[in-house]
């Protein structure tokens, strides 16, 4: 057994049944004491709403973190965003004119305060107005020349980032920066802003079994023998795929 770069999502992926979470926290905790692997959370939440969910479901402490739909890395516990990260996303962002774009769409229900983040402008918005307003947003925003893009999950979650930010990016960039090849990262993930973390490279990539439609679609369309829809649900489907893939035993 050698150390691997384990990569999940944290919502209805790795939280959700808590008796198979414990197993899998023990596993992976053994598994990082012995061999060094490495644990990241990437999630859309916020660091306040992440903050909650590691206390509330007694998460391991990870060595990296991707919040805010990977326009925010925390690495070894720093309270700081990685400034190099940072870096990366700011050229041709422009939050105030994205923002200003966006009120002018009364379908646009903006998240909380909390959820408002330097690189992250966030909306609800219901499935029903989807199809209608999505295209006009995007099409209004390109117009302004704004480097950003839109992700859309859940039916009703709207993240408004820089075109170079999303969770898989992040983790390329944690990949490189820790010196893992594909082959040894594992990422782990159930709805549509999760998609990133198995498009962008070859990673190992697991799939849990309550996946929301538009990544079930997306895996039926992207079939890859390094991506595995698992049966079980969040943290059963990990540790399913996890010994598929020769990670565990």
């Amino acid at each position: 057994m050698t150390k691997f770069l384990f990569v999940t999502d944290l919502d209805n992926t790795l939280v959700g049944e808590d008796n198979t979470l414990l197993e899998l926290n023990g596993r992976l905790e053994k598994h990082r004491q012995e061999h060094g692997t490495k644990i990241v959370y990437a999630t859309g939440r916020s660091p306040i709403l992440y903050q909650k969910l590691k206390e509330e479901k007694n998460l391991l402490e990870p060595d990296g973190l991707i919040l805010a739909v990977g326009t925010e890395i925390y690495i070894n516990g720093s309270k700081d965003p990685d400034s190099g990260w940072s870096e990366r996303l700011s050229p041709g962002w422009n939050r105030d004119l994205v923002v200003s774009v966006a009120t002018k769409f009364p379908d646009l229900v903006p998240q909380p305060d909390s959820e408002q983040r330097p690189f992250k402008v966030s909306f609800f918005l219901q499935q029903t107005f989807a199809d209608r307003v999505l295209p006009k947003l995007e099409s209004d925003l390109q117009e302004l020349k704004l480097n950003v893009k839109l992700i859309y999950s859940s039916g009703i979650d709207l993240d408004i980032v820089p075109r170079s930010s999303d969770k898989g990016q992040a983790v390329q960039f944690l990949r490189q920066k820790w010196k893992f090849v594909a082959e040894k990262t594992v990422v782990c993930g159930d709805s549509g802003n999760d998609i990133a973390l198995f498009a962008t490279a070859e990673e190992r990539g697991i799939i849990v079994g309550n996946a929301r439609p538009e990544l079930l679609q997306w895996y039926k369309d992207n079939r890859a023998e390094y991506r595995y829809l698992a049966k079980n649900f969040c943290a059963g489907g990990i540790l399913e795929g996890l010994i598929y893939f020769g990670f565990l035993k």
